[in-house]
């Protein structure tokens, strides 16, 4: 069996050293700053990648992080890691509850939000030149929908760390996107499912189910397969993944928990994400399930093992993985900054648009439906782990990698300076004066928030 030399280990642990720094130090500059963490997590693997320090020392970066050998399959394997605990913490923090006059607001525009989007893109998708933007594995319907999805996608993370840091997270407002963006992420997740599955069974590397079958690449079956899989998957997971789960914890000789809680819910995540593989559906969506499952079934006792789980997956695994989403950036050899531009004209336009739409049948006003337009349209962590998967399968090329990077990232920054400065300047993000539930008074300073929180 092939091990790490001396020297490897070296330069692993180097590697992993430096990514862990610069996501830091990056992620505090941009909380600081009243800004996504995530954004100034991949910035600061950015800085570490192609765009700066390639430019500037290219030997030093080729030296640092190379292309071949055992550093970059470790830190995959570690990003990898990092993306299952991100969806496990997402899928967990899946509860969202509304009132009963939100409830047409949130229907209307989950509505809208998602079928406008949609249609935009594919109506954008088909004028685009032949091949462009796909990836190695050449799978034009997995391309579509990555490529609808990029437009229709909106963060829960994100959104919700900007509402909290402007303390925000208890309004109206702030329910009503919080419950559209978990519809919306589910719709997104099990595409992206579809999506992976289609381009795993055409690259041969499909296992499981799919390979038992012998599903055939490229024909009718394949695609019909992996949709009905992932809905599949969705469905008996939704209804029989809390009573598994209770009753694996209740077991008598369940030994795991017996011993330690936090090791249980990891094992549950992970045999999960295998059962999700060998039936063809992406891991990444069973760590989402699994997160829904144990956040529904262990509830708040649960609350603390999954906080702990949280709190060192947020120090160590997913830094490195949105460190390496910003690493694998070549924003000087590999971008097209007028494509860019254009893509984000139309997907914030198709986006914002479509919400506006929803939420002015619903009965909101101009403004309310223009501030929920804005949030609704940051892209954050769902946009990121959709560029990162779909390039790491095959499925959309380096170029169009860095778009769907970049579209999230200045869509979560356009987002939080939006909400912030109505913030700031007193003004009901819903068009009510009991935003704050302080008879209509400015929200205090965001910076004296947390402050008093420190």
């Amino acid at each position: 069996m092939p091990t790490l030399s001396a020297g490897d280990v070296v330069r692993v642990l180097l590697a992993i050293t430096l990514l862990l720094i610069a996501a830091h130090c990056g992620g505090y500059l941009f909380a600081r700053f009243h800004q996504p963490r995530v954004i100034g997590e991949i910035l600061g693997g950015l800085a570490l990648g192609p765009t700066l320090l390639g430019v500037i020392a290219p030997g030093v970066e080729a030296h640092l992080f190379p292309t071949t050998g055992e550093v970059p399959l470790v830190l995959d394997g570690l990003a990898q890691l990092g993306l299952l605990l991100l969806m496990f913490g997402a899928g967990a923090e899946m509860r969202s509850s509304f009132h009963s006059d939100e409830g047409r607001t949130v229907a209307a525009v989950s509505l809208t939000g998602i079928a406008i989007p949609a249609a935009v893109g594919l109506a954008f998708v088909s004028l685009l030149p032949a091949g462009q933007g796909i990836g190695t594995a050449g799978s034009r319907p997995a391309f579509v929908l990555v490529f609808v999805l990029a437009i229709a996608v909106t963060s829960i993370p994100v959104i919700s760390r900007i509402m909290f840091d402007l303390g925000i997270l208890e309004t109206p407002f702030a329910r009503i996107v919080l419950t559209v963006a978990v519809l919306e992420d589910v719709i997104v997740y099990v595409v992206l499912a579809v999506a992976v599955g289609l381009v795993a069974a055409s690259s041969g590397d499909a296992i499981g189910l799919p390979a038992v079958l012998g599903i055939r690449p490229g024909s009718d079956a394949n695609v019909v397969f992996h949709v009905v899989a992932a809905l599949a998957f969705l469905a008996v997971t939704l209804l029989v993944g809390p009573a598994v789960y209770r009753a694996l914890a209740g077991f008598r000789f369940n030994l795991i928990r017996r011993g330690n809680e936090v090791a249980f819910q990891l094992v549950f995540m992970l045999l999960l994400t295998v059962g999700a593989g060998l039936l063809g559906v992406t891991p990444m969506f069973g760590a989402f399930m699994a997160g829904i499952i144990v956040g529904t079934a262990a509830g708040e006792t649960g609350r603390e093992e999954r906080a702990s789980i949280n709190a060192f997956s947020f120090a160590f695994f997913i830094p490195i993985y949105f460190a390496m989403v910003g690493l694998k950036l070549d924003l000087v050899h590999a971008f097209s900054p007028v494509f860019f531009l254009i893509f984000l004209a139309i997907a914030c336009a198709a986006k914002f648009g479509a919400v506006w739409v929803g939420a002015r049948v619903a009965g909101e006003s101009p403004r309310a439906s223009t501030n929920l337009g804005v949030a609704l349209n940051a892209r954050g962590g769902p946009g990121i782990v959709l560029a990162s998967t779909a390039f790491a399968a095959g499925i959309v090329d380096e170029s169009f990698y860095a778009v769907l990077v970049m579209l999230a990232i200045v869509t979560s920054l356009i987002a939080g300076s939006w909400l912030g400065a109505a913030v700031r300047r007193g003004e009901p993000l819903r068009g009510r004066r009991l935003e704050s539930g302080t008879e209509g008074r400015p929200l205090g300073p965001p910076v004296a928030r947390e402050e008093k929180r420190r």
